[in-house]
């Protein structure tokens, strides 16, 4: 497993790969999470050989890429999106970066149960298998917490098992983003995560809850910094991934208001960077 930088997650803004790229050296991380539309540019300009080099020169890992298609629209921005992922994936690919990712909402406000997951099945098993052309997984996130589909009309997959259960339908090449949150949120154990198997997290997440909010009540964009707390066992959690032989990208997300306050992009890299680092060793890893 290798600290990854998301740049976005905790309020840090860059210039292209490039300056991604240094930002993360600088500052200790082994991965980057980067706009796969951009590096598709690049390499149009620039060549994969050259994008590579920049990646291998600095040492750090093209990690992963958001799912760039606009799956939840109608079928007409789908299916527009679906015939440019074949460019953006063989970009990613030719860096050697074959992991991609997005969130799934816990509930629908029209669509019940059984729609709603044919609909997520139709989707993704078409972008599944444009993806699995250029040897690239998806992974699928859950969404754990309660306060985000009780009362809601419909609810949906709110946790790792049943993500698990689509994910499966979907095709061999998909499925999850792990977040330590959503998988605390959810009720998650760690013997129930030593039974997954590797090939079935594609990516994760780390960060914290606040203290003194009963699991059941804890409100999501809520967060703390990985490890800051203690409200999520981040040791147990990393321990039973190096158990099932995960050695993916692990990466910071913890939508915390004071980072932004932060009078600096580098004062919010230190601080995140000094969380991961202490998490890694907590589990008795080596971050990377």
């Amino acid at each position: 497993m290798y600290s990854t930088l998301a740049p976005g997650t905790i309020g840090v803004k860059v210039a292209g790969p490039a300056d991604l790229i240094v930002k993360a050296k600088t500052h200790g991380f082994r991965g980057v999470e980067f706009n796969v539309t951009e590096v598709a540019d690049l390499v149009d300009r620039e060549g994969a050989d050259a994008v590579r080099a920049m990646f291998t020169r600095a040492g750090i890992i093209p990690a992963g890429f958001g799912l760039p298609t606009n799956w939840r629209q109608d079928d007409a921005a789908f299916q527009a999106d679906l015939k440019k992922l074949p460019r953006l994936a063989a970009a990613a690919a030719a860096l050697d970066c074959r992991r991609t990712f997005t969130w799934i909402l816990s509930w629908s406000d029209t669509l019940p149960l059984a729609a709603n997951r044919k609909f997520h099945v139709d989707r993704f098993s078409a972008m599944a298998k444009v993806l699995a052309g250029h040897g690239c997984s998806v992974g699928l996130e859950f969404l754990g917490p309660r306060t985000l589909y009780t009362g809601k009309a419909h609810e949906f997959i709110h946790s790792m098992e049943g993500m698990l259960e689509m994910a499966a339908e979907i095709g061999p090449n998909a499925g999850l983003l792990l977040d330590c949150w959503h998988w605390h949120c959810s009720g998650g154990t760690t013997d129930a995560l030593r039974k997954v198997k590797k090939e079935r997290i594609v990516y994760v997440h780390v960060n914290d809850a606040p203290k003194g909010i009963a699991t059941e009540a804890q409100i999501d964009n809520t967060r703390c910094l990985p490890g800051e707390t203690g409200v999520i066992d981040i040791a147990g959690f990393l321990g039973a991934l190096q158990a099932i032989g995960y050695d993916g990208p692990v990466t910071p997300e913890p939508f915390k208001k004071e980072l932004n306050a932060l009078p600096s992009d580098d004062q919010r890299l230190a601080v995140v960077a000094e969380a991961m680092a202490d998490i890694f060793r907590k589990a008795g890893l080596t971050p990377g």
